[in-house]
């Protein structure tokens, strides 16, 4: 084992969870500073591609998100009409009899990896936050936003796309626009869903997603104008609503169920790479702080849980601390830089779909189907 024997891990979502999860597997304390008083999720349901799956089998957890959600087989992709234009077949690789695909609640997961910490004894503090930073030779000192202090071995940052400590400890890179903002609602499933659908509109992207036996939501990604205002929060399912209205058979049926205002989940889309490395002494950004990926490869959550795992792997594994993590940015950074640079390519297509200049060279399903078997390697 390393050196490494106490980390701080700032953000209590999806990577600083699993990230605390598995390196107290791998022997080594961790705690969480979470800057939210209320542990509460925001989104509706969430995509776990079998990479996902893995990662998650690997530390524990894997059976207790299969249980919850609702697997499927890969995705069926659309026209407005309905109209079957291809189908994208995932594979397995995380266990025998897991699902190729996993959708689940939001709440659900953040249950399944709030337990896992609790499990693994994992002190967490809520309303907390890091206020300063020493970065030194062989530990990291930092003084708390309720005055308390501290000294690590190692602090991981994972305070997602709008990071605090990116800005304190690297470039102060802000996330971009990529031109889209996606929008989400729960639904009733659906009898006889079995797979996950997309389907393209001459203006818009509609999907939809099973997360239980009797549960589903709908995405819905449109384009956004530069400068563009926030929709008011008042207008959000009227907006829904009128997005949907060129599409004909399912997703006609749902339209007029979209009625409640307050349960549309509405986000710009943005996206950050942080060049290498991404850390800085004794600090390392992980997930959405280093790498927010737009939802196109559903992997942006994926990314996150296996940059913990790997790198509890790593510090759990023996050797310098220095080496363990120029190891680990050698083995993230392709893959990550894969899965943010095809879903920004994925919504260059769409965007030029829309905009009435599409990309004739393009097959959007083969690069899809290509990044997400690339995903399905080893981390």
């Amino acid at each position: 084992m390393t050196n490494v024997k106490r980390v701080l891990i700032v953000g209590g979502g999806i990577g600083g969870l699993a990230t605390a999860v598995a390196l107290r597997r791998a022997g080594i304390g961790a705690e969480i500073v979470e800057i939210q008083k209320e542990w509460t999720v925001y989104g509706v349901g969430i995509i776990q591609p079998s990479n996902a799956l893995r990662a998650l089998a690997s530390i524990g957890l894997g059976d207790a998100c299969v249980a919850s959600g609702c697997g499927y087989p890969g995705w069926r992709m659309h026209d407005a009409q309905c109209n079957l234009l291809a189908e994208i077949p995932n594979r397995n690789v995380a266990k025998d009899g897991y699902p190729a695909i996993n959708g689940i609640a939001r709440s659900q997961l953040h249950a399944i990896l709030t337990g896992g910490a609790r499990e693994a004894d994992v002190p967490v503090r809520l309303g907390v936050t890091v206020e300063t930073v020493e970065n030194r030779a062989d530990r990291v000192d930092v003084t708390f936003t309720d005055g308390s202090q501290g000294s690590y071995d190692l602090l991981v940052a994972a305070d997602g796309c709008h990071s605090r400590m990116r800005a304190m400890i690297m470039e102060k890179s802000r996330p971009v626009s990529i031109g889209q903002a996606v929008s989400r609602y729960n639904f009733a499933r659906p009898a006889g869903m079995t797979s996950g659908g997309i389907y393209y509109g001459k203006k818009t992207k509609v999907g939809i997603v099973p997360m239980s036996p009797s549960t589903m939501y709908m995405f819905l990604v449109t384009k956004l104008d530069e400068g563009s205002a926030r929709p008011p929060e008042d207008s959000l399912a009227d907006m829904f609503r009128g997005h949907l209205e060129e599409y004909g058979g399912l997703i006609a049926d749902l339209r007029s169920q979209v009625t409640d205002p307050r349960e549309v989940v509405y986000r710009p889309i943005e996206h950050v790479l942080l060049p290498t490395p991404w850390y800085r002494g004794r600090v390392v950004i992980i997930g959405d702080a280093a790498h927010t990926t737009s939802p196109h490869l559903a992997q942006g959550a994926s990314m996150a849980i296996e940059d913990g795992v790997l790198l509890a792997e790593l510090l759990g594994g023996g050797g310098a601390v220095d080496v363990a993590l120029a190891e680990w940015m050698r083995r993230r950074f392709p893959r990550v830089e894969l899965a943010v640079e095809t879903s920004l390519e994925l919504a260059r297509l769409e965007l030029c779909e829309w905009e009435g200049s599409p990309d004739r060279s393009a097959n959007a399903a083969a690069l899809f189907h290509h990044a997400t078997e690339a995903m399905m390697a080893p981390i």
